[in-house]
């Protein structure tokens, strides 16, 4: 799982990452209305694209965070073409490569704030993304996982190395609060 909501989840934010006003527990989709749309149609501007492509930069940008669905990417590839704001080139292989039109290149410049707002989402995503979900934080957190679930699954755990166990496990967090 990336982000905490799967490789090709509609969730963003990162790990628990809530949206004030709908309701605890439920996550902030990654995109509203028709900014999917907005963000593959300025992918496709910067460089001639396919479907995959799309979801890997999307992807790339968020550091791995969030990716979005080849069934939620494909129709709305297929609607912008419908709309006449990508086109269909000539391409090798089975894979559709689309370019932008005259008429994206204007969608864009009509939508340039909402365009930018969406990038710098998705860049600060990636941003948080890489400050927080280090390497070598997740394999000492493993670490330490597997050392407690070996210990308390041996059966011998008394009261007294138990609360020691916790107030060590405390007295590391409070350090860590403190750097």
């Amino acid at each position: 799982m990336r982000g905490g909501w799967g490789h090709h989840g509609r969730h963003w934010g990162g790990r628990g990452e809530r949206s004030s006003g709908r309701g605890e527990g439920r996550a902030r989709r990654m995109f509203d209305g028709g900014e999917l749309r907005l963000v593959l149609l300025k992918l496709i501007a910067d460089e001639p694209r396919h479907g995959y492509d799309l979801i890997r930069e999307i992807e790339n940008l968020t550091g791995g965070a969030y990716a979005p669905s080849p069934g939620v990417v494909y129709p709305t590839i297929t609607m912008l073409d419908d709309m006449g704001f990508i086109e269909q080139q000539q391409s090798e292989g089975a894979k559709k490569a689309f370019a932008i039109t005259d008429a994206g290149t204007a969608e864009l410049e009509a939508n340039k704030e909402l365009v930018d707002t969406l990038f710098a989402r998705l860049t600060a995503l990636g941003e948080e993304r890489q400050r927080t979900d280090s390497s070598s934080v997740r394999r000492a957190m493993g670490n330490l996982r597997e050392v407690l679930v070996n210990r308390l699954r041996s059966g011998d755990v008394d009261d007294a190395t138990l609360h020691e166990i916790v107030a060590l496990i405390d007295e590391a967090a409070q350090k860590i609060e403190r750097l």
